[in-house]
């Protein structure tokens, strides 16, 4: 959770992005220990995230508490790649209708939430940190960034999924690894709720949770807060957070692992 320090940076850069986001809104188009699932010809490899499958860009602190940022290394996919990689990665970059493809969302523990916006852009850098954005230009770069805002049967929680799809593996595997090792400075942006939604603005400063997953070339980000800023109910607000997140990275590690044809 992002309740107390050191996550306060989290929450002031959020603050500053979402304010930006505002004047450059995206146009809508037609915890370590993940697992990265790759599709092979003779069925699904699995192979586990450990430390030594993550860039070595771990950020250091001064005795002030001030965190220093990290400089992103070469990235590098885990060994035991599959042969089978080329063919997926000749598949286009999922699109935003099918990494979220419904409106009304019922998850596997029967929780209900509805898609309220929806937005992409291929301007990835319009979505992230500038630290991330810094990271995500590394290598052959940053193919398309979406986002969902999502919100609970109540319409109590906002959060927002967002997808990082990249050309190259490695590349995204850097951006996972950064964001691992600092999720305070390496983050995506969070949507404000689109006029008409009924939805309040998160109150500035408003505590929050952040995870991520990774896919075959791409990075699933999920930021999770309650509307109106409360600091309770952190446990509900995790449940949330990451039932959602699973729920789209089930659906980008389908469509990159060809695993679905209807995607």
């Amino acid at each position: 959770m992002v309740f107390h320090d050191p996550y306060t940076q989290w929450v002031v850069e959020q603050e500053r992005l979402r304010r930006r986001r505002r004047r450059t809104r995206l146009v809508v188009g037609g915890a370590v220990g993940v697992v990265l699932a790759v599709a092979v010809a003779a069925g699904l490899v699995l192979y586990s995230v450990d430390a030594r499958d993550v860039p070595a860009a771990a950020p250091s602190a001064d005795a002030g508490g001030t965190t220093a940022s990290a400089s992103p290394g070469a990235a590098t996919l885990p060994s035991g790649a599959p042969s089978a990689l080329p063919s997926l990665l000749a598949l286009p970059v999922v699109r935003p209708e099918q990494a979220f493809p419904e409106r009304a969302v019922r998850l596997a523990d029967g929780s209900r939430y509805e898609r309220v916006d929806l937005a992409t852009t291929t301007e990835c850098a319009d979505g992230m940190s500038q630290e991330l954005a810094t990271v995500a230009t590394h290598g052959q770069g940053c193919l398309r960034l979406s986002s969902a805002l999502f919100t609970d049967a109540a319409r109590r929680s906002q959060v927002t999924v967002t997808v990082v799809s990249f050309r190259r593996p490695e590349d995204a595997w850097l951006v996972f690894g950064m964001a691992s090792t600092d999720p305070v400075t390496y983050q995506v942006v969070s949507l404000d709720p689109p006029p008409g939604a009924g939805l309040p603005t998160v109150p500035p400063g408003s505590a929050g949770v952040f995870r991520r997953l990774a896919t075959v070339r791409s990075v699933v980000f999920a930021n999770g807060q309650w509307g109106d800023g409360s600091e309770t109910r952190e446990a509900r607000l995790t449940a949330e957070t990451e039932g959602l997140l699973k729920y789209v990275d089930d659906k980008v590690a389908a469509y990159e692992e060809g695993r679905d044809a209807g995607l």
